[in-house]
């Protein structure tokens, strides 16, 4: 893995100083525990220091958290191993994670939540857009208003992708894209980057893409969009059996991007060679690419038996059923992270909107909510009311034993949560989702992922393989980017580098 590059406008913060109870809420309930795992020891705790990137200083408009102590019926902390604190508490400083254990919190916490589960904030690598923008043509106020809003949905951190265009116009949108990230408000998700999803994909694996508008990765066209993009490039999709593809897969790589197999024909022969070359992810398993057959493992194959290789997976429900989803957790540990491959018109109403400079269609779905206190919620002390009792859009709870549609039960007989259905082209392709991540990491749980598993599948997986081990994780010298989900797996409150951003104060 190449090491961590630091993108702009995204600086890590200093450790702060020791931690300082300031009150003691009382407590309001006693929930359940649904495992025992054992506090973390000192030995863990050197380990991941030593993972972390050195720090930067701090941009001088950045706060810097006061230190607090945060105690929670569970904590996944989503390191290897770390299993399910039940109950357990995180101590932050200086936008940092300084200490984290199973167990009573070792002196009065400064907030006690009462239900729910605590977990590392979620990095997702493919969002188009969101709350009606699409990243690509948008500016600053566009990239500003997903960036302070995707935390409502849990993500902390994110890639804005650009699907296939003319290179011309990726260029111009690369260019743009260095100066806005650099002027980003702080109490907002991470841009960790940008991912280009094209335009080197197979027309006959195309998707939703336009293709007049693909083209081979020839040296000159890669070159330019690395230059344009100015360090900013993080993750290229390709197909590598294209002319040119194996070159472009060395040559990015050697730039120190993160490439990924999509949008692809190729034989698993050609995927393994990809990975050889230097490829590490396959995107949106399952979709627009070479399915898996039993003689020809395809690309879908190849990505699950190669342990080079970690995979992408929309977990709407909708792109991929809960079986296969299920399939692929257990065929490929540790190499699943979840995406939304969320299109502008994610969080917003049904209608009509534009991806790639081309028509989609959403069909009726309830907008996300745009308001951060619900009636009957609970609230933070000094805050406002955080979401307790609504459900997510489309969401069922994940008691129960309801069947999956066409009469299979879900494995460990949860309720299958209800996806959002995802945008389409006039002709029907799907393009994109409108997905949230909670609602991902619960499908997941629904479809028989164990909590830990689905956790960092939205968290730590995607941030080790974009190479930023302090993102994803609840550890010490980690990132104080965490999330309050409620019992039935809500985003209820969100916090980056230590500040709470959603609901905001």
């Amino acid at each position: 893995m190449p090491p961590p590059r630091p993108m702009p406008g995204v600086p890590d913060e200093p450790d702060g100083g020791p931690c300082l109870v300031i009150s003691a809420p009382s407590r309001i309930s006693t929930p359940s525990r649904i495992s025992a795992a054992e506090r973390i020891t000192a030995a863990e705790r050197i380990a991941a220091a030593e993972r972390i990137t050195a720090a930067k200083p701090v941009h001088a408009a950045e706060p810097v958290s006061a230190p607090q102590l945060i105690s929670a019926p569970r904590v996944v902390p989503a390191s290897p191993g770390s299993g399910v604190l039940a109950p357990g508490w995180v101590a932050i400083a200086g936008g940092l994670v300084t200490e984290v254990g199973q167990g009573p919190p070792p002196r009065p916490p400064d907030l006690e939540l009462d239900s729910g589960v605590l977990v590392p904030g979620f990095v997702d690598l493919q969002v188009n857009g969101y709350f009606g923008v699409e990243l690509m043509t948008a500016g600053a106020a566009g990239w500003a208003l997903v960036a302070r809003r995707l935390p409502e949905t849990g993500t902390t951190a994110f890639l804005p992708t650009f699907v296939t265009a003319p290179l011309a116009e990726l260029t111009a949108s690369l260019r743009a894209a260095a100066a806005i990230t650099a002027a980003l408000p702080p109490a907002a998700a991470r841009v960790l980057g940008v991912h280009l999803e094209g335009p080197f994909i197979s027309p006959v694996r195309r998707g939703a893409h336009n293709q007049s508008w693909i083209i081979s990765p020839s040296p000159a066209a890669v070159q330019e969009l690395l230059a344009a993009g100015s360090g900013l490039v993080a993750l290229v999709t390709l197909a590598p059996e294209r002319d040119g593809g194996m070159a472009a897969v060395e040559r990015l790589t050697a730039a120190g991007v993160l490439v990924s197999v999509g949008h692809s024909d190729a034989t698993a022969r050609q995927v393994a060679a990809a990975a050889s070359a230097g490829a590490r992810m396959v995107t949106h398993l399952y979709n627009a690419q070479r399915p898996l057959h039993h003689r020809e493992p395809g690309v879908v194959g190849q990505a699950l038996a190669d342990p080079r290789l970690t995979s992408g997976l929309i977990a709407d429900l909708r792109h991929v059923a809960a079986q296969a989803c299920a399939i692929a957790f257990a065929a490929a540990p540790g190499r699943i992270c979840i995406v939304t491959d969320a299109a502008p018109c994610a969080g917003m109403p049904a209608g009509s909107y534009l991806l790639g400079g081309e028509p989609i269609e959403l069909p009726g779905s309830p907008a996300l909510p745009g308001s951060p206190a619900l009636p009957g919620s609970p609230a933070l002390p000094g805050s406002a009311a955080l979401p307790g009792s609504a459900a997510l859009p489309g969401s069922a709870a994940l008691p129960g034993t309801p069947a999956l549609p066409g009469g299979a039960a879900l494995p460990g007989g949860a309720a299958l949560p209800g996806g959002t259905e995802p945008p389409v082209r006039a002709d029907g392709t799907l393009a994109g989702s409108a997905l949230r991540m909670d609602a991902g990491v619960a499908n997941m749980v629904a479809a028989g992922v164990g909590l830990e598993a689905a956790v960092a599948a939205a968290s730590r997986v995607p941030a080790d393989l974009i190479g930023r081990p302090d993102l994803g994780r609840i550890a010490p010298a980690a990132a104080a980017d965490l999330v309050w989900l409620s019992d039935d797996l809500r985003a209820m409150a969100t916090w980056v580098r230590g500040e709470r951003v959603y609901p905001a104060g």
